[in-house]
């Protein structure tokens, strides 16, 4: 009988500042709410340094690609000096996805950590598991489930007011 190796991905547990910074990606998702964007927030860290706070905006600006995670990114590349955010953690409100989570692998992110999931188009643990394929040059670590509740609760206000 032949075994196959277990293909698993060892998740980094959640840290102390998490929350905190989760916290933070919150305050940013209730600001794209009160823009009537979809509530989602994100915060770059590094070097235990908020260095990028961003929220949706693809209604406000016209633009497709105006995710909370890109614009996070793309704020800091000029600081950053480099493309590279290997030492940096990504906090989310929403899991991304594919868009943002193909940015997250070429931006060669050290770190995710996201609020609730997204069933429909997650692209982190839900319907694609992106972050840790290990046909592309870089891995993710991720963290997810941090303020859960409160993540998915934005959303679902946001949608319940729209319906």
């Amino acid at each position: 009988m032949i075994f196959s190796k277990p293909s698993y991905r060892i998740i980094d547990m959640p840290k102390e500042d998490d929350i905190y910074f989760m916290k933070l990606a919150l305050e940013e998702a209730n600001l794209a709410f009160i823009e009537k964007e979809v509530p989602v927030g994100a915060v770059l860290v590094k070097d235990d340094k908020v260095i990028a706070r961003a929220h949706n905006n693809r209604e406000t600006s016209k633009d497709p690609t105006a995710h909370a995670e890109i614009i996070a990114l793309r704020s800091v590349t000029d600081e950053n000096s480099s493309w590279r955010f290997t030492n940096a953690t990504l906090y989310v409100t929403k899991e991304p996805c594919i868009m943002c989570a193909g940015t997250m692998i070429n931006a060669r992110l050290g770190r995710l950590v996201y609020g609730c999931r997204d069933e429909k188009g997650g692209a982190v643990d839900s319907l694609y598991k992106l972050l840790s394929d290990k046909r592309f040059n870089h891995q993710v670590e991720v963290v997810s489930g941090i303020l859960e509740d409160e993540c998915a609760g934005i959303l679902q206000r946001f949608f319940k007011i729209l319906r």
